[in-house]
């Protein structure tokens, strides 16, 4: 398939309505030229596991898999991130939560709920396979990367009180210990929350209502002095939850 020579400068849901997956391989591609030869190889590996553990997963209109070299994509071009461990992490940010039994393994059972740090969670119990999807993780990618998935996998919900607080709580909690890991989180709501108008239906009201309230959350979490990114991309993310916070308005602030 062949791709307009501007395709490294357009946006990226732009790229996703117009050439869709393949687009976003491509503009993945170009982005990772960047690196040497043995950060694209892990960056290449991770984008793989992340399209077969996500292989059947869709976003209201399109493979989950475009959401997650979206994430990868933002932290490469606009937020300038060259670390290739909060990349993979970007990549696979969703695999612990969606797929921990396909990712543990058929033998998950056998491992120790302590084995590693990476397998370590609050709330563990035997049969969940998320403590060994995470050290599977970090015996294929290191420990760091299984930590900042983990930083980012929404924990086990008390069905008692509202998961949408929970969230929030959760998000707020684990990002004020981990700085990278806003740096993985905040693409992934840039995603959610600015292209919240790119998707169709009750999810539109759903989704603004859910993350209306983070805008807040995450310019605190931005804006703090261990933040690992420069101060113009800091102004640059400050203004995607400008626009955020008046698409959400425009959703859920309409006059009856």
């Amino acid at each position: 398939m062949e791709f307009p020579a501007y395709l490294a400068t357009m946006p990226m849901h732009a790229i996703t309505e117009i050439h869709g997956e393949p687009g976003l391989l491509a503009r993945f591609r170009l982005e990772v030229e960047a690196f040497d030869e043995p950060a694209r190889e892990r960056l290449i590996a991770a984008l793989d596991l992340a399209a077969d553990l996500h292989r059947e997963d869709r976003r209201v209109r399109e493979p989950y898999l475009n959401h997650l070299l979206r994430v990868a994509i933002r932290m490469m071009h606009h937020y300038q991130v060259r670390d290739v461990d909060v990349i993979v992490a970007g990549l696979l940010h969703d695999a612990v939560e969606d797929h921990p039994a396909e990712l543990a393994g058929p033998d998950f059972r056998q491992l120790q709920l302590g084995a590693s740090d990476a397998a370590q969670r609050p709330g563990a119990v035997a049969g969940d396979p998320t403590p060994a999807a995470l050290a599977a993780l970090a015996g294929r990618f290191g420990p760091r990367v299984a930590r900042l998935v983990d930083a980012v996998t929404n924990p086990a919900y008390d069905p008692g009180r509202d998961r949408h607080v929970q969230y929030r709580e959760h998000v707020a909690a684990s990002l004020d210990r981990e700085p990278w890991a806003r740096v993985i989180k905040v693409s992934d709501f840039t995603d959610n929350g600015v292209g919240v108008i790119h998707t169709v239906g009750p999810k539109v009201a759903r989704s603004a209502a859910k993350y209306r309230p983070l805008v807040p959350v995450f310019r605190d979490l931005i804006a703090r002095p261990d933040t690992p990114l420069s101060a113009p991309v800091k102004r640059h993310i400050f203004a995607q939850l400008d626009l955020a916070e008046e698409r959400f308005s425009a959703i859920l602030d309409q006059p009856n």
